[in-house]
């Protein structure tokens, strides 16, 4: 995987803490994006025979049944997958904004193409317990977002990620009726990128997949979730294959707590 030498700046840092959010464009570059793309491709066509089985169910289940879809627990799918769970440039934003020693919370992709119900209205939180909300006024940073745009999404209108900028900080929730009104409300944002363009997202930022409006839209989206080597926020760790996690190199079973390994590894983090 061909890597940038793009790196967190201070006035990065400053803006994620401020608005709670961080937008790379083309940070992928052609080729690795293009592998990406064919990747998933792959994984929701393996996902949609009838014959498909795994040794442990997802953390949720697939949404393969519709022309749109969603596809859960990538690592052991394709080697390109685990290669950017840990790729160099964006290490140095997870390490900078989040933690140096990050752990695998989730992964999952989407893929779509139609128009769905929750377009514009699936606003939330990311965490358990209905999103942390056990801890508010002020939720913490606790899940670290990492979504990268596999298509052109430099039009709004098509699903993009919609988001309110600084709303990690609010201290009342949306009105229930701007929760649902498609048009979406003051305030939101609709995040636009080309090709490769990555996002970061704190886990309180109030946020949903936008608006579809465009006719011929088109979205596909990879994304990858870290937590802090203190936490245990989804099963999916410990629901990959045994012989899958026993093969990896100490690049990536850091992301992993100890217990999952055979025989478990008696460490911390």
């Amino acid at each position: 995987m061909e890597q940038n030498s793009q790196h967190l700046t201070d006035a990065e840092r400053f803006f994620f803490d401020n608005n709670g959010y961080l937008v790379l464009e083309s940070f992928l570059d052609s080729q690795t994006t293009a592998a990406l793309r064919a990747a998933v491709e792959r994984v929701i066509a393996r996902r949609r025979d009838p014959g498909y089985t795994r040794e442990q169910p997802t953390a949720f289940e697939d949404q393969v049944q519709g022309r749109n879809s969603r596809v859960f627990h990538l690592l052991d799918e394709d080697p390109v997958f685990l290669e950017l769970l840990d790729y160099g440039p964006m290490r140095s934003y997870v390490h900078g904004l989040f933690n140096e020693m990050p752990h695998l919370h989730s992964t999952d992709a989407s893929h779509e193409v139609e128009k769905a119900g929750y377009h514009g209205r699936g606003w939330h939180l990311d965490g358990i317990q209905d999103g942390f909300r056990n801890l508010k006024p002020h939720i913490p940073l606790l899940q670290f977002k990492v979504g990268y745009y596999l298509n052109d999404m430099s039009e709004p209108g098509q699903g993009n990620l919609t988001l309110v900028p600084g709303s990690h900080k609010a201290l009342t929730e949306p009105d229930p009726a701007d929760l649902q009104n498609p048009d979406l409300f003051p305030g939101a944002l609709q995040v636009c990128g080309p090709p490769g363009t990555a996002f970061l997202f704190h886990n309180a930022v109030w946020h949903t997949a936008g608006p579809w409006t465009r006719e011929a839209g088109e979205r596909m989206v990879l994304y990858y979730g870290y937590e802090h080597p203190w936490m245990l926020a989804c099963v999916e760790q410990w629901r990959y294959p045994k012989a899958f996690l026993n093969s990896l190199p100490e690049q990536y079973r850091c992301f992993f707590h100890g217990f999952v390994f055979e025989p478990p590894e008696f460490r911390w983090g």
